[in-house]
C-alpha cells in the first residue's frame, strides 16, 4: 500500500482553507472598516481624527488588494512542471531506469514515480503527484505547490498578509481594550462586539504564526535555499546556489526594482533570467573565479 496516495486528501482540505481565508478577510473587514473606522470617519467632528480614520481605511484597502492579488496569483500560477523535451532528450536511457539512473543523469535527477528526468532543484510532490520545478513545499492554504514560478507571489502573499494582520491588531486594539466595559454596560450591539473580538483574536493568531514563516523564508531567500533543500545541504559551508544576498534576491524577485512588490515579472526578466523558469540555475562555480 502506498501511503503517499492519502496525501491527495490534502487537496480537499485546501479548499476549506480558501474558505477560511475568505472568512477571516470578511470578519476583519467588518470589524475594522464597517464597525470601527468608517463610523468614526463620517461621524467624528474632529478633523484630525477623521483624517486618521480615512488614512487607516485607505491603507487597509491597499494592503487587502495586494494581499488578495498575490494570493490569487499564487493559487492559479503553475509552480512549474518538467518539460517534455527533458524526456525526449534522454530517449531510451530513461526507459532503462536502472539504479544508476535514479541517482541522476549527470547534473539531472530521475524520478521513479514519474519515470522522468528532473532538472536541478526539482522534487516530486506526493500531493500533486508530479515533479515540481524548484519545489519549496506543498501549501494547503493555496491548494498548490510553491515552486519556481510562484515562489515570489507566495512570499508577497506572506508579506502583505503579515502587514494587514499587524494593521488590524493595531487599529482594533483600542476597541478591544474597551470591549469588557462595553459588554458589561451593553453599550454596543452583540454582533459588533463578537466581530471585534473574533477579528482581533484571529489576526493575533495569524500574525504570530506568520512572523515565524516570514523570518524562515527571509533566511531561505538570503541563502537561495528552498525548504526541501535545507535537508540536502549536508552541512556544506557554503551552498552551491548561494550567490550572495543581492543575487539570491534577484533569483526570485527579478532585477527590475519596480516589480519587486508586485506579483508580476517584467518581460526582460522573464526573457533573460533562466532561474525564473525553474530549469537552469547559476552556481557559485559559474561566478567565482
Amino acid at each position: 500500500m502506498n501511503l503517499f496516495r492519502f496525501c491527495s486528501g490534502l487537496k480537499v482540505l485546501g479548499y476549506f482553507m480558501i474558505l477560511l481565508v475568505a472568512g477571516v478577510v470578511a470578519v476583519s473587514y467588518h470589524a475594522v472598516v464597517v464597525s470601527t473606522w468608517w463610523p468614526i470617519f463620517i461621524e467624528s467632528g474632529h478633523r484630525a481624527y477623521s483624517a486618521l480614520a480615512l488614512l487607516i481605511i485607505v491603507v487597509f484597502h491597499f494592503l487587502l488588494i495586494m494581499l488578495l492579488w498575490s494570493y490569487l496569483i499564487t493559487v492559479f500560477t503553475d509552480p512549474g512542471s518538467v518539460p517534455e523535451h527533458f524526456r525526449r532528450e534522454l530517449g531510451d536511457n530513461l526507459e532503462a531506469g536502472n539504479s544508476n539512473d535514479q541517482g541522476g543523469f549527470g547534473s539531472l535527477g530521475y524520478c521513479p514515480k514519474c519515470r522522468n528526468v528532473k532538472p536541478p532543484r526539482c522534487h516530486h510532490c506526493s500531493v500533486c503527484q508530479r515533479c515540481v520545478l524548484k519545489m519549496d513545499h506543498h501549501c494547503v492554504w493555496i491548494v498548490n505547490c510553491v515552486g519556481a514560478r510562484n515562489y515570489k507571489f507566495f512570499l508577497l502573499f506572506l508579506f502583505y498578509t503579515f502587514l494587514e494582520t499587524m494593521l488590524d491588531i493595531v487599529v482594533l486594539l483600542p476597541s478591544f481594550i474597551k470591549f469588557f466595559g462595553q459588554a458589561i454596560k451593553h453599550s454596543s450591539s452583540p454582533g459588533n462586539l463578537a466581530s471585534l473580538v473574533l477579528a482581533f483574536v484571529l489576526n493575533l493568531a495569524f500574525v504570530l504564526s506568520l512572523l515565524c514563516f516570514v523570518v524562515m523564508h527571509i533566511s531561505l531567500l538570503s541563502s537561495n535555499t528552498t525548504s526541501v533543500e535545507v535537508h540536502e545541504k549536508n552541512g556544506e559551508v557554503r551552498w552551491k546556489y548561494d550567490l550572495g544576498k543581492k543575487k539570491n534576491f534577484e533569483q526570485v524577485f527579478g532585477k527590475k526594482k519596480v516589480f519587486w512588490l508586485l506579483p508580476l515579472y517584467s518581460k526582460d526578466d522573464l526573457d533573460n533570467m533562466t532561474s525564473l523558469h525553474g530549469l537552469e540555475f547559476p552556481t557559485r562555480s559559474d561566478i567565482d573565479p
